[in-house]
Order: structure tokens, then sequence, then C-alpha cells
């Protein structure tokens, strides 16, 4: 089953995939925040061309899993949004410290600075295989 991911931001969405067996995560691309309903669409255009049967959207959590910011609320409207335009199930999961995560492991592989201004597609990649580690679970949908 493949599993879409959403790292979603102020100003950018990274997207992520699994493989085709929900095993690994990989980056997909970057959009740009338009609006809730418009990123919800292309969210969705993009799941159904790529045959996601899931969707996740990272939300920041405290050490008790309730949401901790304003971007966390946001998420949780992101993912209300993504069930109406995809009719997917659509899953927050926490995503606390992905970005600086995806920035460690591209430090680490020597990655060019100039390609680090955008790490939400590596961010969501990050979410993912954490999902998919835990067993993928359908949880709140």
């Amino acid at each position: 089953m493949r599993i879409l991911a959403v790292d979603p931001g102020e100003r950018f969405l990274g997207l992520a995939i699994s493989d085709p067996t929900g095993t690994i995560a990989g980056p997909l691309t970057v959009l740009r925040h338009q609006s809730r309903e418009a990123d919800a669409e292309a969210i969705a255009r993009l799941a159904a061309e790529h045959q996601a049967e899931r969707i996740v959207v990272g939300q920041a959590t405290d050490v008790h899993g309730q949401p901790t910011t304003l971007q966390a609320r946001r998420a949780a409207n992101l993912a209300a949004a993504l069930r109406a335009a995809s009719g997917l199930p659509v899953v927050l999961w926490d995503e606390t410290g992905s970005t600086q995560k995806a920035l460690a492991a591209w430090k680490a592989m020597g990655t060019a600075r100039r390609r680090q201004r955008r790490p939400d597609a590596v961010a969501a990649t990050v979410i993912l295989q954490s999902y998919l580690d835990a067993g993928a679970p359908l949880g709140e949908s």
C-alpha cells in the first residue's frame, strides 16, 4: 500500500511517498502554500496520481501527544481538508524534529548547502518513515 506524507509549513508543503509495499519512504516534491483548499486539492491529485491509499500529515505535539502550536492546529485543519478533497483516510502523525533530522541527514551525506534551502520533502520523508516503522497505524482518520 502506498502512503503519501505531508510536512505542512507556513510557506511550503513537503511531500513524500512510500514504495508500493509501504516499507520505505522517499521524497516526492515541495509545493508552495496557496490556501488550505488549494493545497488539499493539489495533494489529493498527487495522491491519486501515485495511487496512495492513505495520507499522513505531520503535526507537532507535546510529550503527551497534544497539538502544541498554531502550526499544529493548521495541520489538523489541512488533514480535514484532505479527507474531504481525497476521500482517503488521513492520519495526523507527530512530526516534532523532522526538519532538524532532515537537515542532519543532509549534512551527514555531505549535501551542498544550496540544496538545503528546501528540506521540506526530506522532512516529509522522515515523518513518513517514522510512521511506517511504527507499523503504519490507521489511528485517527
